[in-house]
């Protein structure tokens, strides 16, 4: 064989070869491209889903799988979280043919081409899903169910510990479920995976920023800070504290702010009742050295209710830290329980005896004659003061007129006076012989009592034993042992001996 031979066959072989593999590599080639005509390239992505190597029905179960997944998360107000899945609702995909027309928009002999190359599409992933199931889903959810819900509430003002204050507004999680319903709804239908409630509570209406609500809170903090305090003498002030002034304001409805009126009046009456000291029964020491009670009378301190409100008022727009005494329509020599002080007169009806003491001095003591008790004239007891003085009075009464010199009254028409008409004083004439009511005295004793008594001086006037007293100037004077027309007469008709005087006090 010659040498061309064996090169000629050697070619043969190769080319052969050469043939063959070029056959396998198109057979190959064309398989491949046979097999892209029904599966995607490597690197097709739809809408975010790999559907590398897959035919056209495997993709769309894929997708499928992949939207019925969803999961849409909902936040609440009060930070919770709270889901709904796709398939609780029934979510699943609905496919229109896309898939199938990308599929065969694809060129299955660039398969080479794209082994390395990232194809992706955004396709319609149109869902559906069972509107009945997600409305029960929702219902279900322990933030839509009507016992888990706080209800919103106003700001407001509210006394709080000690005062007022602007007590803030309650957010609530009161939701309206139709509205919350067709927001879901929403959310489901456009894929949505997340969704917050912050917008779609029922919120209260007044906040705490409100103006109204604030320009209320301002007027109030005009009171803040003020007190009064009342001063008796030596005794313990008595402090109207600003918390007990700030528990008087009333705010209306619609943010009005007023005084109560009728908290102003029970305290005003409070301290009347607690300091005034008209009529008291009080212990007396009298000039034999013993002590006696005696009530009664018209002396002592008197609040003026009225006025002593209106200064209250008129306090409370000034503000700040008052001290002052209250406002009184009578006052007495001094404060306590001894509000008659060391200058006064002593009138002791049983003994027939007066004395008059000025800043603890004796100035003048006499025997006196008093009002008849047996003609229902007696004198009237009790602490009194005397009202005013005058000379060359004239004292008119029924079948009586008696000029005297100098008068002194203390208990209505009932004074102090001379009796010119009288050489006698003391002992037991006044049971049978008295006077109409005043106290007789001896002239001489009566101008030196004029002379260095002064108006408002107290008068303390009493009985050692139990008398009835029925005349006018008794009752009207507030005597200590008046008594009425029917209780008189029922107490006569019980004991036709109860005269005066008694022996039981």
């Amino acid at each position: 064989m010659t040498s061309n031979s064996k090169r000629n066959k050697v070619l043969l072989t190769v080319f052969g070869i050469l043939l063959a593999v070029i056959i396998v590599l198109a057979a190959v080639f064309l398989l491949r491209a046979n097999h892209y005509r029904t599966h995607f390239f490597p690197g097709t992505i739809m809408s975010g889903v790999d559907v590398s190597e897959l035919t056209a029905e495997d993709a769309t179960e894929k997708v499928g799988r992949f939207v019925s997944d969803y999961l849409l998360t909902i936040n609440t107000r009060d930070d919770a979280k709270y889901h709904i899945d796709g398939p609780s609702i029934g979510y699943a995909y609905v496919p229109n043919g896309e898939i199938e027309q990308i599929l065969e928009a694809q060129n299955e002999y660039d398969w080479l081409g794209q082994r390395k190359s990232v194809d992706a599409h955004e396709i319609d992933l149109s869902t559906t899903y069972d509107a009945k199931l997600l409305e029960n889903v929702l219902a279900d959810l322990d933030f839509m169910k009507e016992e888990n819900m706080t209800a919103p509430e106003d700001a407001k003002i509210a006394w709080v510990d000690d005062g007022y204050e602007i007590v803030p507004e309650v957010m609530g999680t009161t939701l309206k479920f139709k509205k919350v319903l067709k927001l879901v709804t929403n959310a489901v239908e456009n894929g949505e995976t997340e969704l917050t409630l912050d917008d779609y509570y029922v919120d209260p209406e007044i906040r705490s920023d409100d103006k109204k609500l604030n320009a209320c809170m301002d007027k109030i903090s005009n009171y803040f800070g003020t007190s009064i305090t009342y001063t008796f003498g030596k005794q313990e002030p008595y402090e109207l504290s600003n918390e007990t002034i700030q528990s008087w304001l009333a705010v209306s409805e619609d943010y009005e702010v007023h005084v109560d009126d009728e908290k102003v009046t029970n305290f005003v009456q409070q301290m009347a009742s607690t300091y005034n000291t008209y009529g008291d029964v009080r212990e007396f020491q009298t000039s034999n050295g013993d002590k006696v009670k005696i009530g009664g009378g018209d002396y002592g301190w008197v609040i003026d209710k009225e006025k002593e409100k209106a200064q209250i008022y008129e306090d409370l727009e000034k503000g700040g830290s008052i001290s002052r005494d209250p406002i009184y329509s009578q006052t007495a020599k001094k404060h306590g329980a001894n509000d008659i002080g060391s200058t006064y007169v002593e009138i002791d009806y049983t003994n027939q005896h007066l004395w008059f003491y000025k800043k603890g001095e004796l100035v003048a003591e006499t025997d006196i004659v008093s009002g008849n008790l047996n003609r229902n004239n007696g004198s009237p007891d009790g602490v009194y003061k005397i009202v005013y003085k005058q000379r060359n009075a004239t004292l008119i009464g029924e079948g009586y007129s008696s000029p005297v010199d100098f008068f002194m009254p203390f208990a209505y028409n009932v004074g102090l006076h001379d009796a010119s008409w009288r050489n006698k004083f003391g002992e037991q004439i006044y049971l049978t012989s008295g006077s109409h009511g005043c106290i007789n005295m001896p002239r001489d004793v009566a101008k030196k009592v004029y002379e260095s008594i002064e108006i408002g001086t107290p008068v303390i006037a009493y009985y050692r034993e139990k008398v009835y007293l029925t005349a006018e100037n008794a009752q009207i004077s507030n005597a200590w042992s008046y008594i009425d027309e029917k209780e008189w007469k029922k107490l006569r008709k019980k004991d036709p001996t109860a005269v005066n005087p008694k022996p039981d006090r």
